[in-house]
């Protein structure tokens, strides 16, 4: 959800912050405000809305600084305003803090006995005068140690002292932080492009480190103060990248990059001399997929409609049963694990709160716990068994593009996997789909061309009020992902839903202002979403459908797509879904890469 990011060093400390903070403005945010020394004492600037407003009150003062933190706010505990805006600051510390504290109504009302005064609805600020409190006899570390044995909740804190202008103090719990190990200093953000720009030297802290910082180096230790050897990561991306370069938007540079994020994530993934998928890939052993009775996969939003479609695969390829759960639902339904099973999750940040505690408890169940993930070095590919990274690239955009799709193809390639390891697909079988997995990206390429009658279509319906998107099948799960994309960026009313379950209430809303979308493949359901097209047709309503099919359909928009098997075919119908809800979304004038009330990554429940 919400950014950070600290600089401490020799460059300009405002000014690194800042850029630090455009970096992070996919995240999400209704406010932004940066904190730093002036020469004589902290001076903190923080407005409601963007960075570039922030920057406005800024630059009218030049300030120059080695220091500094900065944070882009989403509200939880308080309306979106300058008072509630971060850093926030007591007496003798200044912080900004990712996350919830869910005791701090009690430990507000006793530092308000003790004379504390506040000046804002957060939750963060009961943390700076319970650190204050400490700060006044001990240093800044063992303070933010001593507060923090009270506090109850998720944090990503990163806190200056206002007597100390020389060093950064950082904690995690439950909140992802990073450090940032530069040439010209160092750096404490929420997540790597904030810095990518600046250095690729990270080290990924983990639940219950804290790390002080000053332009000497750095140290690490436990919440107990002892010391803890952490290793320094290279980061692979690129700060292109994370750059928008010749296009508008970042979500239309991420739809057009899905050719090479499918082509990365299938890098190395396949043995093409004996056409298997590489098992070391997955970090899973043979034996163990032999004996695997059952998987339960737990997701959110985007990453929930993957794991639907992952099922339809896993079960036909491999024929062994899978649960979907929702990652928010499935620790709260007492679940039943049995000691071996597969629990496997899908989030691209890693950092997905409902997510991550669905892993911990399938972990603490007996579960053998895969996660599918974006990020090297976030939460859930550490704390996984093993992890399978989709090697997609930096997703800028709120709204999931080539996330997604990565995460389909690792589901794809997991089915296939588990089916040759229990020998229940012939060798001729898959290597067939195999090689169709390699011809994706060009069949991406040839749908990404037809981008200009998308937009066409676009343009007759950006003005309605509600959309339905129906599929069977695999392609259930996408129109799920075809509605929450149009909803997501456009601020249309729309719903997924199974084409057969048309019949059992959905039919009421159709008339002359509705559009239906129909996803048609060429299997014999088709004959049964033809029939549905002539019911939506015989009450007036407007139709677009979807196909592989080379059959023609009177009287309806149609979009095309190339044609290769079932499952990839689910992929493929992706990508017009994008364009379309991409182009609705410009139609009307909506921030497509920063949706209202979204954030990128919901760091808390």
């Amino acid at each position: 959800m919400c950014g950070i990011i600290g600089y401490i060093g020799s460059a300009d400390a405002v000014n690194v912050v800042i850029n630090g903070l455009r970096h992070l403005e996919y995240r999400g945010y209704d406010s932004a405000g940066v904190a730093y020394f002036n020469g004589t004492g902290v001076e903190i600037k923080k407005c409601k809305g963007k960075i570039r407003d922030l920057e406005s009150i800024l630059y009218t003062e030049k300030p120059s600084s080695r220091i500094a933190i900065g944070h882009t706010r989403w509200a939880t505990h308080g309306v979106p305003s300058e008072y509630n805006a971060h850093p926030h600051h007591s007496e003798t510390v200044v912080l900004v803090h990712n996350g919830i504290i869910e005791n701090y109504q009690e430990l507000k009302e006793e530092l308000l006995r003790e004379g504390y005064t506040f000046s804002s609805e957060t939750d963060t600020e009961v943390l700076c005068h319970l650190i204050d409190r400490y700060h006044r006899d001990l240093p800044l570390d063992e303070a933010l140690r001593k507060a923090i044995q009270r506090v109850r909740g998720s944090y990503a804190l990163v806190v200056l002292s206002k007597s100390q202008p020389d060093k950064l103090v950082g904690l995690r719990k439950d909140s992802p932080l990073v450090l940032g190990i530069g040439e010209d200093g160092y750096y404490l953000a929420s997540d790597v492009p904030a810095f990518l720009t600046r250095t690729k030297k990270v080290v990924f802290l983990d639940d219950g480190e804290l790390v002080v910082v000053s332009a000497e180096g750095y140290r690490v230790t436990d919440l107990n103060g002892d010391s803890i050897q952490k290793s320094i990561e290279e980061i692979t991306w690129s700060p292109s990248m994370a750059d928008k370069g010749e296009f508008k938007h970042y979500m239309l540079k991420e739809i057009y990059e899905q050719p090479r994020a499918i082509a990365d994530t299938l890098r190395g993934r396949i043995i093409q001399e004996s056409w298997k998928v590489n098992i070391a890939e997955f970090g899973l052993d043979e034996d163990y997929l032999k004996r695997l009775k059952r998987v339960t996969i737990s997701a959110c939003g985007t990453s929930w409609h993957a794991a639907l479609a992952g099922k339809y695969m896993i079960e036909q390829i491999a024929r062994v049963p899978v649960d979907v759960d929702l990652a928010s639902e499935f620790r709260y339904r007492e679940p039943i694990i049995q000691e071996g099973d597969l629990f496997i999750a899908i989030t691209q940040s890693g950092e997905t709160a409902d997510t991550l505690a669905a892993q911990r408890e399938a972990s603490r169940l007996g579960a053998k716990t895969l996660s599918i993930c974006n990020v090297l070095g976030s939460t859930s590919a550490r704390e996984a068994d093993s992890v399978f990274f989709t090697h997609s690239g930096p997703e800028i955009g709120v709204a999931s593009t080539k996330a997604f799709t990565s995460q389909l193809l690792s589901l794809y390639l997991f089915a296939i996997m588990l089916a040759s390891a229990k020998g229940r697909i012939e060798q001729s079988h898959c290597e067939s789909l195999l090689r169709e997995a390699t011809l994706l990206p060009e069949k991406i390429e040839m749908i990404l061309k037809n981008e200009a009658l998308i937009a066409e279509v676009a343009k007759r319906y950006f003005k309605v009020r509600d959309f339905f998107f129906l599929g069977r099948g695999i392609l259930y799960p996408i129109a799920l992902e075809g509605a929450l994309k149009l909803k997501e960026i456009s601020y249309i009313h729309a719903e997924g839903y199974p084409a057969g379950e048309m019949k059992h209430g959905p039919i009421a809303l159709i008339d002359e202002e509705m559009p239906v979308l129909f996803l048609i493949q060429r299997s014999e359901l088709r004959k049964k979403i033809y029939a549905n097209i002539e019911e939506v047709k015989s009450r007036g309503g407007r139709v677009i459908v979807v196909k592989s099919t080379e059959e023609p359909i009177g009287n309806v928009e149609s979009i095309n797509i190339p044609s290769t098997n079932q499952y990839l075919e689910s992929i493929l119908m992706v990508i017009p879904l994008q364009l379309l809800a991409y182009h609705i979304g410009v139609l009307r004038g909506c921030d497509v890469d920063q949706p209202r009330n979204l954030a990128k990554s919901v760091t808390v429940e």
